[in-house]
């Protein structure tokens, strides 16, 4: 996961720097820069993953209690 982490880091700081005109002796800012926005943009598709888990998880429960299956009647003979 680090490496994972590591690799998007590097490959955003690379782009920074070619737009930004590959301007030397910057690497350090490039990197806090690309770390802060590879960071981010993690954290709102880990928040996006829990809140689908959470709403799965609520259905499936709507489902198992009940909510969506067909009870059982007593018939009238």
């Amino acid at each position: 996961m680090e490496q994972v982490l590591q690799h998007r880091i590097r490959e955003r700081a690379y782009e920074l720097w070619n737009c930004g005109g590959r301007v030397e002796g910057q690497a350090d800012q490039y990197w806090l820069v690309a770390e802060r926005e590879v960071l981010s943009e993690m954290s709102r598709e880990v928040a996006v993953s829990e809140t689908i888990s959470t709403k799965v998880t609520r259905l499936k429960r709507q489902r198992t209690n009940g909510g969506w299956e067909r009870k059982k009647t007593a018939k009238a003979s």
